[in-house]
């Protein structure tokens, strides 16, 4: 099925859920604490590029992380 055939049975109303793959489904929002100690100057650059882009320190932190090991998988 496509996707555009499943969106519009979803967006009908229509009990979607026999064609989805649940054996597999992952929760996306399941995650774990990582502490990890950085010097100083890093962590204003950190901030400092946060501001500009208009995200948290944490959100440029775990986009930069995504996109390297997307580059690298």
């Amino acid at each position: 099925m496509k996707a555009a055939d499943f969106d519009a049975k979803f967006d009908a109303g229509e009990d979607v859920v026999e064609l989805l793959d649940v054996a597999r489904a992952r929760r996306p929002g399941a995650s774990r604490r990582v502490n990890v100690a950085l010097p100083a100057w890093m962590v204003e650059s950190l901030d400092i590029e946060a501001a500009r882009l208009g995200l948290s320190r944490q959100a440029i932190i775990k986009a930069w992380i995504a996109e390297r090991l997307k580059r690298t998988a």
